[in-house]
């Protein structure tokens, strides 16, 4: 079973196919077997070939050539891990190994040529497709491996795409069948259109080449290649059609093209004219299942080209729609995976004889976020990408371990992904499938380059039977969908195909409507009622089947989930060994900093004024001398005592009582001079160690007053610091308060504005006794008043 590894950024991170294998080398003359099985039928191993991009100027002068790629053979390549990279960490820690082998069915290196590729890698599946076998073919690897350029090529090195257009037009020749009448249905079928349906194809043919400007392309609008493709065209149409010669007035052939790509999992078609307004939304297809196994996109546009001029087109006009953008690996990056399928009608008369298939499908490279440095809508286009490819690792793994284990059930997760289905057919032995697989040299896409390596190591392992022909030919169905009749007569697997279950019944049920005996009736109802019974014992058994195949299925899947747990959880610890590595040499190199800031600052506190030391060395100089002066009398001193001592013996050995007497005389005196000498050196000791104990007192009076400068010096700084804080806090207050100052004399002139324009006089302040006297006056004042309202009142009456 496939191991599978999700790498990457932590958040959708790049998603990589794992294969955790190893790839022991192949004798150099092995490749691909193809065993012959009874019935024409063909065995062999998936073909992959690998092709080498050379470097480009940037990548060499970036030093990325580090000799990570070394081609031993045509078939053996050897990958040597670059320092720095993730697979040398391992090695150097004791797991897996710097150096990897691998072998393929044939290596393209940097000196070959579009032309070559072809002629090695195509030509044997083109001669298949002629012969009415289907055909797949899909470029694989990381981002910027050349991918793209391998299917398409350039204006001038064509890719394997447009001389596959050229060959096939070749080979047509003359028997081209102009009719639109005919085209493909579903997967495997042919559809007959009406007059005002074949209307509708030419016009939607005419109106998307009319949307395509004349250019400057390898392809002239004769049908031709330019000078060096058609000499490519004569010589690939001498070997194909020469191996079929009977076969060269017999039919004719039309040939259906579509174009379509699968983009964040959603598959749109790029042959739809209304895509080219950017103010649309596209609209999504369906991948749906036509009843036999064969998976189809629904609504899909196929287009009937009469010459390589008009494919140029359309393919020129769908790379338009297709999605593209530029990261820091790849300027113009697919970010969707593109097919080109091409459908060759075989017709005879009326009747289309077979259909065969072609697909080459550009999958979009794979790739790290923190490498091409992707976010938002990029970020979330690597993610499909990615998830997709590992679903495509999974189903060739899954493939693999089925066709090495057969006793061990196997799920193989096509349906978990639109690439995967649509391609399951081709997988399982309905057509021959090779895969081309693109790297780059660069040193720092190593480890995503042997991801590569390990998957098409993998593919080349899946064995494929692919049958010498279709066991049935095409059904043609009309413009309802439904089979045409043919000379009174259609196929029973056709009818039961395309009718539904009501129409069998009320057919059933209108072929039973003849009058029968009773006993007939009974019999039959017993009859249906014994089949009834044994379909739902067959219902039964088929259900507990299928329960226990989910059962198994989802078993493995929970153990596949368990090994993916547990390599994650591997490569976490591995992960977490190396940022711990990485914090330990960020505290080493603090711990290093942090020492040296500690032995500046013990030598600013142990600092000492240059005066102070010149006069303390002055000192020491002073005492030194002494202290030389000292021992220079001491071995004088003992110099002579020596002396002294020889006198004495030789003085002993003079028999002479004279001599005794004298010699006395001097022992007596040199005795004297003996004892001066020592009690000199006594003092003079005894005046060393005096000194020395003055220099310790000196030195010690010295340690204290340096204690004591250091104690004044912070207390200096404490007080330094509160004046500051003090000084800085009254300016604060100084400020706050002519900040105040101004507040309340713009709020004084503006009560002074306000009072010049209200025209109410203020009134004057008056006392309490001055109120209480108005307020017992103004009846009385007021009196007069009233009595002379009173008087016009009664004048009135």
């Amino acid at each position: 079973m496939s191991t599978v590894k999700l790498t990457g950024e932590d958040s959708i991170n790049m998603q990589l196919v794992d294969m955790d294998m190893t790839c022991n080398v192949s004798p150099a003359g092995t490749s691909s077997q193809q065993t012959e099985l009874p019935g024409g039928a063909e065995q062999q191993t998936m073909r992959v070939y690998l092709r080498v991009r050379p470097f480009s100027k940037e990548e060499l002068c970036d030093q990325e050539d580090q000799g990570c790629v070394v081609i031993e053979n045509n078939q053996t390549v050897t990958l040597k891990a670059p320092k720095g990279s993730a697979t040398m960490k391992s090695s150097e820690k004791g797991v897996g190994t710097s150096l990897h082998k691998f072998s393929f069915s044939q290596i393209f290196g940097q000196e070959m040529t579009q032309s070559d590729l072809y002629e090695d890698t195509v030509k044997s599946q083109m001669s298949g497709f002629l012969d009415g076998k289907n055909a797949l073919i899909f470029s694989y690897g990381v981002t910027n491996a050349g991918k793209t350029y391998t299917i398409q090529g350039t204006p001038k090195e064509p890719g394997i795409l447009p001389r596959v257009l050229d060959a096939t037009f070749h080979y047509i020749g003359g028997r081209l069948y102009e009719g639109m009448d005919l085209k493909p249905y579903l997967r495997t079928d042919a559809q007959h259109l009406d007059p005002d349906q074949v209307k509708q194809e030419r016009s939607a043919k005419a109106s998307i080449l009319a949307s395509v400007k004349d250019e400057c392309d390898p392809i002239r609008a004769s049908g031709r290649l330019s000078s060096s493709s058609t000499r490519f065209s004569l010589s690939y149409n001498q070997t194909v059609l020469a191996s079929d010669p009977t076969k060269a007035g017999s039919g004719q052939f039309a040939l259906w093209v579509a174009f379509f790509e699968i983009y964040n999992e959603c598959v749109y078609d790029l042959l739809q004219p209304s895509f080219c307004s950017k103010s649309k939304k596209r609209a999504a297809l369906r991948v749906c299942d036509d009843g036999a196994g064969n998976a189809y996109v629904k609504d899909l546009r196929w287009i009937n080209i009469q010459t390589v001029g008009e494919a140029s087109k359309l393919l020129q006009f769908g790379n338009k729609n297709r999605s593209a953008a530029a990261t820091k690996m790849n300027q113009s990056s697919s970010r969707s995976h593109s097919t080109f399928t091409m459908k060759l009608l075989k017709i005879d008369g009326s009747t289309v004889e077979r259909i065969s298939e072609f697909s080459l499908c550009d999958l979009a490279g794979s790739e790290r976020c923190n490498k091409t440095k992707t976010f938002g809508e990029r970020l979330k286009e690597a993610g499909n990408i990615n998830n997709s490819l590992l679903i495509l690792g999974k189903c060739i793994s899954a493939l693999r371990n089925h066709q090495t284990d057969r006793m061990k059930s196997s799920y193989i997760p096509f349906r978990e992904s639109k690439l995967t289905k649509l391609f399951q057919a081709v997988f399982c032995g309905k057509g021959k499938a090779s895969m081309i697989v693109n790297i780059n040299q660069c040193a720092s896409t190593y480890d995503e380059t042997l991801h590569v390596m390990k998957f098409s190591a993998v593919a080349k392992q899946v064995v494929q039977l692919i049958p010498d022909k279709s066991l049935e030919s095409p059904c043609l169905v009309g413009r309802d969908g439904k089979p045409l009749v043919r000379n009174g007569a259609i196929a029973g697997r056709a009818l039961e195909s395309y009718l539904s279950e009501e129409e069998l019944l009320d057919e059933e049920d209108e072929a039973d409507m003849s009058l029968l005996p009773q006993d007939d009736l009974v019999n039959i109802i017993e009859s249906l009622r014994t089949k009834l019974l044994a379909e739902r014992r067959r219902n039964l058994v088929q259900e507990m089947e299928i329960r226990k195949e989910m059962g198994d299925a989802m078993l493995q899947q929970l153990m596949e989930s368990e090994e993916l747990r547990i390599r994650q959880i591997a490569e976490q610890k591995e992960s977490n060994q190396e940022k711990l590595e990485n914090t330990f040499e960020m505290y080493k190199d603090a711990i290093k900093e942090h020492a040296y800031q500690c032995a500046m600052n013990n030598l600013e506190d142990d600092y000492v004024p240059l005066d102070e030391f010149i006069a303390e060395q002055e000192k020491v100089e002073a005492l030194k001398r002494k202290v030389s002066e000292l021992d220079t009398l001491t071995s004088s001193v003992g110099r002579v005592l020596c002396a002294v001592l020889t006198v004495d013996q030789s003085c002993q050995t003079q028999p002479s009582e004279a001599t005794e007497a004298a010699g006395e005389d001097r022992c007596k005196r040199l005795n004297k001079e003996k004892c001066a000498i020592e009690k000199m050196c006594e003092d003079k000791q005894q005046l060393i160690l005096s000194l020395e104990k003055r220099l310790m007192e000196l030195s010690e009076t010295l340690q204290k007053i340096r204690d004591g400068f250091l104690e004044k010096s912070a207390d200096l700084e404490v007080l330094q610091r509160k004046w500051d804080d003090q000084t800085q806090s009254m300016d604060d207050i100084l400020r706050q308060s002519v900040e105040k100052d101004r507040e309340i004399a713009s709020l004084k002139a503006e009560l002074a504005k306000h009072s010049q324009k209200s025209p109410v006089q203020p009134k004057t302040k008056r006392g309490l006794l001055a109120n209480i006297r108005e307020a017992v006056t103004s009846p009385r004042n007021s009196s007069p008043g009233r009595k002379l309202r009173k008087t016009v009142k009664t004048a009135h009456n």
